[in-house]
């Protein structure tokens, strides 16, 4: 069996194009022409982002937003880079903060604290800390975050009832969460299956417990609810920590989900249809992922779905998922950005994304409104997301990071499915990751 493994534009091709960079002034008045915004995401998610902008455009005569659709994160990345060592980047690209240091590394964005400084609609203190803070590079405010998300553990309510299984309720533990994964895992005849695929040939699930992907932004959380760490310095990391006991334990446990209990689907089973998929088709039990599933989850008609907490170790940890407006340095049109942005991220802006479903609002008053918590939209209990903002940690923003998380998840994806050895996974991961990090730049 061969595993695809992801790779990330490699950092010389970046750096090439980035440094040809136009980062000029870019002129503070506005040309005229549209502000262009570069985003990605599923069409539903650029649906609310229409929506933001089709409001912002009715409220403010004559403003004009131009959607530049990526097709995915590299995409965008790309697509980034290239325009930028064109001399013709976007005025505004929406990007998460694990991705945005290698632009940052570059000179690309424009820093925005003395805009904030003179802004009467944008007050620093209304925003969650640990979003504004992974926007802040070498002590300045790059970015604007628009949202403060974290891992959840979304399930299917229906199936639950169905087979007679207790839902997932907070404090639960990874020992249930694998219990509760087997239970789920049923034959065409709602029998449970037990065991592997090899185990299990004759009676494959059509429904699987639990999908979750073999990613370092999923097993952090695990590791540090053991009480390890990821990286050995997470303001300036030089090296992964995989080799801890606690790490060790964490991956051993995730890889066991398909190796040991063949509670997740196959590798062929992922390649022909994706865990998000699967859950919206209802052959998903369970699926761990973060608040931007909710608009396309929005869409299901024939059955009741929530969100329950992670699973705990020792203690409960969460990681960050934050996206944040950004203004590129080589933009000709940053007044007009920078209106879009304070409304972006104002009250009325922030209360029309959430009610998409797309955000939990970093604005905290927002966040704690109905317009995210809306009890008459699922989830019902997205207050999950808001318990867990005090828990959240933040990945390192080194600017090599991509390039770290792409080889983690080819390496991780193998281990899942094809079993490889616990020790050749961390040696692995750490031979390869090193050098990677040596050319990391840290804000």
């Amino acid at each position: 069996m061969t595993i695809v493994r992801i790779r990330s534009l490699s950092a010389l091709a970046l750096s090439t194009m980035l440094a040809l960079t136009g980062c000029g002034s870019g002129g503070g008045l506005s040309s005229g022409d549209p502000v262009k915004l570069l985003v990605f995401g599923a069409p539903e998610e650029l649906g609310a982002y229409r929506t933001l902008i089709e409001a912002y455009q009715q409220a403010r005569s004559g403003e004009r937003i131009q959607l530049i659709e990526a097709s995915d994160r590299k995409d965008l990345l790309a697509r980034l880079a290239t325009s930028v060592a064109g001399g013709a980047p976007p005025d505004l690209f929406l990007m998460n903060y694990r991705f945005y240091g290698q632009f940052a590394a570059k000179g690309v964005v424009e820093p925005l604290d003395e805009r904030i400084a003179g802004s009467s609609v944008l007050d620093p203190a209304d925003y969650y800390p640990v979003a504004m803070e992974a926007f802040r590079w070498d002590d300045a405010q790059l970015c604007l975050p628009q949202n403060v998300s974290s891992l959840a553990v979304y399930y299917n309510r229906t199936l639950f009832t169905e087979y007679g299984v207790p839902e997932p309720t907070a404090g639960w533990t990874w020992n249930d969460l694998v219990t509760t994964a087997t239970l789920m895992t049923r034959d065409d005849r709602g029998l449970v299956i037990k065991g592997t695929e090899a185990e299990g040939a004759a009676r494959l699930p059509a429904v699987h417990g639990l999908g979750v992907e073999p990613s370092i932004i999923r097993l952090a959380p695990l590791v540090w609810s053991k009480g390890g760490e990821i990286v050995d310095n997470p303001e300036r990391p030089t090296r992964l920590t995989l080799d801890s006991p606690a790490a060790r334990d964490a991956l051993r446990n995730l890889i066991d989900l398909r190796q040991a209990y063949g509670v997740v689907p196959s590798d062929a089973e992922v390649e022909a249809e994706d865990d998000e998929s699967r859950f919206l088709n209802g052959r998903l039990a369970m699926l761990m992922t973060s608040r931007r599933a909710t608009t396309n989850f929005r869409t299901i008609t024939g059955f009741e779905w929530d969100v329950a907490p992670l699973p705990v170790y020792r203690q409960p940890v969460g990681v960050l998922h934050s996206d944040a407006y950004c203004m590129t340095r080589g933009s000709r049109n940053k007044d007009a950005a920078w209106r879009f942005m304070e409304y972006a991220m104002s009250e009325e802006g922030q209360r029309i994304i959430a009610a998409t479903g797309r955000t939990v609002p970093s604005h905290m008053e927002v966040s704690r409104s109905p317009a995210f918590l809306d009890p008459d939209q699922p989830p019902r209990n997205s207050q999950v997301f808001l318990d867990a903002i005090p828990t959240v940690r933040a990945l390192p923003t080194v600017s090599t990071w991509p390039e770290i998380e792409d080889l983690s998840y080819g390496i991780l994806e193998n281990a899942m499915h094809r079993g490889d050895k616990l020790d050749d996974v961390i040696r692995e991961l750490d031979a390869k990751s090193r050098p990677m990090f040596a050319r990391g730049e840290n804000g």
